[in-house]
């Protein structure tokens, strides 16, 4: 459901999303600046209305933040860049995979590269893996962590105690590496 609220002689947007898992208000700013208000299905709109007003000056300091670290590399990277780079990162992918599963020995699915907005990579029930291709500009330690976090999915479909000890059995410094991935924005 999209919204918008004036703040300072501005019209800020932003989207409700109702969801089964949430368990309370979460907003959350993407690399494009756009805000999406995460509530639990039980809870009125108009409490996460309430919610915005009483953070809308924390979501434009945030706002104005992403814009800053972004600059004009949203202007570079556009559909265009998906196709010229996405042979490029499915080669590097492929590549990590077959290295990294080394370690795990598990069964893999199909491998796909495609152009998300939110995420890094996922993991289906089947098998499958899919990887944002933007994967492909990241250091090689950051890229390391997100292909060994979705082989890692394989086996866990969560993010349990027993995940993590799968992700550092290949990467013990993967909580150093997952905070540095939150500094780069898709």
């Amino acid at each position: 459901m999209k919204k918008k609220i004036s703040f300072r002689e501005e019209e800020i947007s932003y989207t409700i999303a109702k969801n089964k898992l949430s368990k309370g208000l979460k907003i959350t700013i993407n690399s494009d600046s756009e805000v999406r208000v995460s509530i639990p299905l039980w809870m009125p709109v108009t409490l996460a209305d309430n919610f915005v007003k009483e953070k809308i000056s924390w979501i434009v300091d945030n706002m104005a933040k992403i814009k800053e670290k972004m600059g004009d590399s949203r202007l570079r990277l556009g559909d265009g860049d998906y196709l010229k780079h996405k042979e490029e990162a499915r080669k590097l992918i492929k590549e990590k995979v077959s290295y990294y599963n080394q370690f795990y020995g598990f069964k893999i699915g199909s491998i796909a590269i495609r152009n998300q907005k939110t995420r890094w990579g996922s993991c289906s029930s089947k098998n499958n893996l899919n990887f944002n291709y933007k994967v492909v500009f990241l250091p090689e330690a950051l890229a390391d962590y997100v292909v060994v976090h979705e082989i890692c999915h394989l086996k866990e479909m969560n993010h349990s105690e027993r995940f993590w000890k799968l992700v550092s059995k290949v990467l013990p410094d993967y909580a150093l590496r997952r905070r540095e991935l939150k500094k780069y924005r898709i």
